[in-house]
């Protein structure tokens, strides 16, 4: 803060504006956020400059506004305190806007109808994420716009204002894109997307599930509209909006279990195949560094690494603990965990110390065995008789 922000825009001078979006997704285990606490001891500093922050009403952020250098340079703007018309208007504004760009570019003529228009103000109940995900879901160049914003309205039958809940609109658009296809293979893609430590491309996604990169991308594209996703099978696909993966990982409010997201489950099956696929590729010195170099004497070792390491491979040495700390320690779980763990120890250990020290990543090293050693240790304690010996 200090560094970026205070000290250049008070030796400039400089009055502007800084927006910090989506404050609720920094991950902080603060009692009260830890970025507006920062702020609070900062800001008297740079009196020229405004800061626009927004995010869900979450406690430690709540917390964070009734810190005492705050409390009294905050305004705090509540949107669902807006009043309703206004917003159903800016949402109509956005649907007549977005609409008429499509009838234009498909050549559609009087389309949608106002009682279409109406409907679809209604079901989005002042959510511009619903209009958004809706509009996405329409102008897909593969199929007819109006037989798709008829489906639509169709499948949806509950009463108005439903987009509160996003829901049925979710809903939806997974029913029409799989129909009554068996949605195995597509429910570990999206969960990888979902449960990523960090966004994938689909050509990693492909890697590490074990699949074709030609049969994944067909799968994210069916749900583009929920996905930032490009055509390149090599840039990182992520979620649209966060609301998808809240709906999907929860059974209560995804009750088609045909799609719905196990979080548990998933998560052990990206371990597994992490692990798997150390153990399967792991060699000694992979990126070929002289003997008894140290790393700060290799100008070229970024560029070695990307070229010598796969995407795939690098995600897993630097992310499989991410994973296990999301599967449950419990004795059901070891049986598939443990003995591709133990090879993983036994037999690739050095090498993927190797892979992290290239990547700058030591660090992790410490904290993957100290995950693994409190996940075998809870199990241990639950069923000493299932568990190998290390060595």
């Amino acid at each position: 803060m200090e560094k970026l922000i205070v000290q250049p825009l008070n030796q400039s001078s400089i009055s502007t504006v800084i927006v910090i979006d989506a404050l609720d997704e920094c991950k902080d285990e603060e009692p009260a956020s830890a970025i507006l606490s920062v702020l609070g001891r900062l800001i008297s500093e740079i009196p020229k400059v405004k800061f626009f922050l927004t995010g869900r009403p979450e406690q430690h952020i709540r917390e964070g506004f009734r810190l005492p250098l705050l409390v009294e340079m905050t305004d705090v703007f509540v949107l669902h305190e807006v009043e309703p018309s206004q917003v159903d208007s800016d949402v109509q504004l956005f649907f007549r806007h977005s609409f008429s760009e499509l009838a234009g570019r498909r050549r559609l003529d009087e389309w949608p109808t106002e009682e279409q228009l109406g409907h679809l103000c209604e079901r989005a109940a002042g959510l511009f994420v619903y209009a958004a995900a809706t509009v996405k879901f329409v102008d897909n160049n593969k199929r007819n716009p109006e037989t798709q914003l008829d489906l639509l309205l169709q499948s949806q039958k509950i009463g108005a204002r439903e987009g509160k809940s996003l829901d049925s609109l979710y809903t939806s658009i997974l029913q029409e894109a799989f129909g009554d296809d068996d949605p195995e293979s597509i429910r570990s893609v999206f969960a990888t997307v979902i449960l990523a430590v960090n966004p994938l491309s689909p050509s990693v996604i492909a890697a590490l599930l074990g699949f074709n990169t030609k049969d994944v991308l067909p799968l994210l594209s069916s749900i583009n509209s929920l996905l930032i996703l490009r055509e390149d099978a090599d840039h990182p696909v992520q979620p649209f909006h966060k609301s998808f993966p809240d709906f999907i990982t929860d059974p209560n409010r995804c009750t088609n279990q045909r799609f719905h997201i196990s979080p548990p489950d998933h998560h052990l099956q990206l371990l597994i195949n992490c692990l798997g696929l150390m153990n399967r590729t792991l060699e000694k010195n992979m990126c070929g560094l002289p003997d008894g170099v140290a790393n700060s004497d290799v100008s070229d070792l970024k560029d070695r690494t990307e070229r010598c390491t796969d995407p795939a491979l690098r995600y897993a040495c630097l992310s499989w603990h991410m994973h296990l700390i999301n599967v449950d320690a419990t004795p059901a779980r070891a049986p598939a965990i443990t003995p591709i763990l133990h090879q993983f120890l036994e037999t690739k250990f050095l090498f993927w110390l190797e892979i992290l020290s290239d990547l700058g990543a030591t660090r992790n090293a410490v904290e993957a065995l100290q995950v693994a050693m409190d996940w075998l240790e809870v199990c241990r304690v639950s069923r000493p008789d299932i568990l190998p010996k290390f060595t």
